[in-house]
This record gives structure tokens, C-alpha cells and sequence, in this order.
């Protein structure tokens, strides 16, 4: 695993990454709530996410009709609710074709939908992967050490080599069995961007801060890993 990039870094520009958000699956700590229209600090959790990933090329949706939005293309995993990696795969699949393997490899940045705080770390998660090549992307760390696999940036080959290796395709595959082989740059989340609201207490919590204009400290939610 490649060691840690500082946060700290210039906006990316719209040649140098697409963007796949996801925003199905159950949210069944949410009561089965259509996750990605939750409302925190005024604004739908999915429009969030598209904010985050406003300075990609490209954009993919990956979700059910609820959270379309205009101009946004929009897919649905295959089976509906078959999971992160599912949508991933279904994600990467409507994005434009790369082009050739001599052409340099594109970045991906994968987000899911849950993260309101994700606006902060992508532009940074954009730069370490683009300052180390030879890396398969970067991903944001928690205080706590725990890789957050849904908020991260990754070469687009990488992606597509890793899901081609699962023998009986992505429904219901973990994530870190996908990405945990890959090598990539920590990216330290000093302020917590990553926390994800996937309870009502959380959502609260996340409405409050950022309702307020501030950050979330990392005593304020316990974040899980994918």
C-alpha cells in the first residue's frame, strides 16, 4: 500500500477524472428510506455527492428513478439492490469508453451517495492519485486508520481488472474484496469529510454541523467500512 498523501491539494479540472455515485441499496438503518433523497442541511444526500463530483468529465448515477437528475445519466444495478459492487460495475459500464489502453489511464472517483462532506477531500483524492502514476488511485482514511472504499479516486484498468476477476460477478461482493488487493494512496481524513449518515442519528448529527457551517469532528460519528 502506497503511504499517506497530505489533504491539501489544488481543484482537479474536468479532463482528469469521471465519477460514478452511488446511491441504491436498502438503507434499511434508515427504515428502507430512499437514502440517496434524505435531506441534510437543506440539500437531498444524492446532490451532495453530485456537488462532490461537479468537476468530472463525466458523471453516472448509479440508483433508482427517485434520485434522477436532469442531465445526469442515470443506471440502476443488475439485479436492483445487489449491491455497492454491482453498482459499481453498472456505474463504469455507462460511463464513455476510455479509449485505447496506450491512452493514459483515466481516473474514477467512486462515492456513494451518503457522504455530505465529500465536497472537501475529492479534489485531494484526485491530486494523490494523479501525483503517484504508478498507484492504482487513493482513497480517504479515517482517524481511526479505517479505509473509506467509497470515497476514493481509481484508475479506471484497475476497476475494470479487478471486477473481471470475480468468478461469479458482482451482486452481493464486498467491497474491500474488489479494491483490498489494489495499491492505493491514503489520503488522511483530518476533519471527518467521510463520515456517512446511515442512521437518523447520524443524519441528525450531519444536518446539524453542516446546517451550521462546520466541520464534523471525528468523535461524532463511528464510521463503518464497506
Amino acid at each position: 500500500m502506497t503511504g499517506p498523501a497530505s489533504p491539501a491539494a489544488p481543484e482537479p479540472g474536468t479532463d482528469e477524472f469521471d465519477a460514478v455515485v452511488l446511491a441504491g441499496g436498502r438503507a434499511q438503518r434508515l427504515g428502507g428510506a430512499d437514502k440517496g433523497s434524505v435531506v441534510v442541511a437543506g440539500r437531498a444526500l444524492v446532490d451532495h455527492a453530485l456537488a462532490a463530483v461537479s468537476g468530472a468529465r463525466s458523471v453516472v448515477l448509479v440508483g433508482p428513478p427517485s434520485v434522477a437528475r436532469p442531465g445526469v445519466a442515470t443506471v440502476q444495478e443488475s439485479p436492483p439492490f445487489g449491491g455497492p459492487v454491482a453498482g459499481l460495475a453498472a456505474g463504469l459500464a455507462a460511463l464513455p469508453d476510455p479509449g485505447p489502453r496506450t491512452a493514459p489511464d483515466r481516473l474514477v472517483v467512486v462515492l456513494a451517495c451518503d457522504v455530505p462532506g465529500a465536497v472537501r477531500v475529492v479534489p485531494a483524492l484526485v491530486a494523490a492519485a494523479l501525483a503517484a502514476p504508478a498507484a492504482d488511485g487513493a482513497r480517504l482514511v479515517g482517524p481511526d486508520g479505517a479505509p473509506q472504499h467509497l470515497v476514493a479516486a481509481y484508475r479506471r484498468t484497475a476497476l475494470d481488472a479487478a471486477l473481471a476477476a470475480l468468478p461469479d460477478g458482482p451482486r452481493d461482493v464486498a467491497v474491500r474484496r474488489v479494491v483490498g488487493g489494489l495499491d492505493l494512496v491514503d489520503v488522511p481524513d483530518v476533519d471527518d469529510a467521510g463520515a456517512d449518515a446511515d442512521t437518523w442519528d447520524d443524519v441528525r448529527r450531519l444536518d446539524t454541523r453542516l446546517a451550521a457551517g462546520g466541520s464534523i469532528g471525528p468523535s461524532d460519528h463511528d464510521r463503518r467500512t464497506p
